[in-house]
C-alpha cells in the first residue's frame, strides 16, 4: 500500500469517526463539541435530585465537558457513599474521584484516613474562596442555615426551633430523614441542650414523633408535603425555601432565635481517587464565579467564592442579616464524627422505629 493510499484510508476513517461522534451527540440531545481527545473521566459522588441536576447544569456542562472531561455522577445518599468509601479505602484505586459531603462528614472521612489533604495550589479559583470555607480536608461549595420553614397561613410565625418542635403540631410537622444530624442538634437547642448535649433533643424528638410527626425520606419529598399541605411546618435550609418559592410552593422561613445551624456542602478527594487531576479540575470549576452565581439563583445557597456577585434582591432572600450571621452556629465536627454511628442507630431504631 502506498503512503498516499494509506493516508487517504486513515483520513476517511478519521472523518467517519468524527461524523459518527457528531451524529451520536445530536441523537442524544447534546451539543457536539469537537475536541482532540478526552482528558479523562471524572466520577463524582453526589446526592441525587436537584443537587445532582444543578451540578450537571452549572458546573459539568459549561466548564468541564467542553474542556474534554467525561463526567459521570455516582448518585446515592451520604451514608451509603461514605460506607462505600470506607469499604474501598484499602484498594489501590477507588471508584470515585470527588465526593460531595456536608461539613461534619467531610471532617469525618478525613480523620478516618479515607480522603486526602487538599492542595490549594492546584485550584486557581481558590484564591477567591472564603477563609471559612477553606478546609484542609475539603473545599466548601455552597452554604446556608437551618431555619424554621412553614406555610404562610399559620396564625403565628415560628421564630425559634423550640416553636417548631412543638407536639401541638401533630402530623402537620414534617421531619427529613437524611437531615438526622442537624435535626437532632436543632431539637437539642430547642430543648435547652447544646451542640454536644443532645439528650434533651432526643427526648423532644420522641415526643413529637409520638404526637404524629411525619418523616420524609428526602428534601424533595418534604417539599411535596408542603405543596400538598400534608404538613405545615418543619426545619430546612433557608436556601431550599427560596428554591421552593421559585417552584410556586407557598412557604416562608425565619431565622431561629437559638442561632441557625450552618450548613456547608463541599467536596473531598478520596486518597485512592483514580484521576486526581480530574478531581482538582472539578474543584476549580465549581468555584468559577458563573457556577457559583447560578447555584445561588437556582438553589438559593450562598456562594463560597468572594468574586461571585449576587444581586441585592436575591441576596436578601438567600442571605442573613449581620446579626443573624453573628448568631450562626456550626456543628462540632469532631463530636459529630465520634458519635455519628451512635446517632444514626438511635435515629433508625428508636426515633423512626
Amino acid at each position: 500500500m502506498t503512503n498516499k493510499l494509506f493516508n487517504q484510508k486513515i483520513g476517511r476513517r478519521a472523518l467517519l469517526r468524527g461524523v459518527a461522534g457528531a451524529a451520536g451527540a445530536v441523537a442524544i440531545g447534546m451539543p457536539y463539541v469537537a475536541r482532540a481527545e478526552s482528558k479523562g473521566r471524572i466520577v463524582v459522588g453526589t446526592w441525587g435530585g436537584d443537587y445532582a441536576r444543578l451540578l450537571n447544569k452549572n458546573i459539568e456542562k459549561p466548564f468541564l465537558i467542553p474542556q474534554g472531561w467525561d463526567v459521570v455522577q455516582a448518585q446515592a445518599g451520604d451514608p451509603e457513599r461514605r460506607a462505600k468509601m470506607l469499604a474501598e479505602r484499602r484498594l489501590p484505586r477507588g471508584s470515585s474521584d470527588v465526593q460531595g459531603l456536608n461539613g461534619p462528614t467531610m471532617y469525618q472521612m478525613y480523620h478516618l484516613g479515607v480522603t486526602q489533604k487538599i492542595d490549594y495550589d492546584k485550584i486557581p479559583n481558590a484564591s477567591h474562596l472564603l477563609p471559612t470555607m477553606k478546609f484542609e480536608y475539603g473545599v466548601g461549595h455552597i452554604y446556608s442555615g437551618m431555619v424554621p420553614v412553614f406555610d404562610p397561613k399559620l396564625s403565628t410565625k415560628p421564630a425559634s426551633y423550640k416553636e417548631v418542635f412543638d407536639p401541638k403540631f401533630g402530623d402537620k410537622l414534617g421531619i427529613i430523614d437524611i437531615q438526622y444530624q442537624y435535626t437532632i442538634v436543632a431539637a437539642s437547642l430547642a430543648a435547652g441542650g447544646s451542640l454536644t448535649n443532645l439528650e434533651p433533643g432526643k427526648k423532644l424528638l420522641l415526643e413529637i414523633r409520638k404526637a404524629g410527626a411525619r418523616i420524609y425520606p428526602t428534601n424533595e419529598a418534604f417539599a411535596q408535603g408542603l405543596k400538598t399541605q400534608e404538613i405545615d411546618i418543619g426545619i430546612m435550609w433557608k436556601a431550599r425555601t427560596v428554591q421552593w418559592q421559585n417552584a410556586g410552593i407557598e412557604v416562608e422561613s425565619t431565622a431561629p432565635s437559638e442561632g441557625a445551624l450552618l450548613y456547608i456542602s463541599g467536596f473531598v478527594i478520596p486518597k485512592n481517587a483514580p484521576d486526581v487531576d480530574g478531581a482538582y479540575a472539578y474543584l476549580n470549576a465549581m468555584l468559577e464565579p458563573a457556577a457559583q452565581q447560578e447555584f445561588a439563583k437556582d438553589m438559593g445557597y450562598n456562594p463560597t467564592a468572594d468574586n461571585a456577585e449576587i444581586p441585592d434582591e436575591l441576596n436578601k432572600r438567600i442571605g442573613f442579616t449581620k446579626a443573624e450571621i453573628a448568631n450562626l452556629k456550626n456543628l462540632d465536627f469532631g463530636y459529630m464524627s465520634d458519635h455519628d454511628v451512635e446517632l444514626k442507630n438511635w435515629w433508625d431504631k428508636e426515633f423512626k422505629g
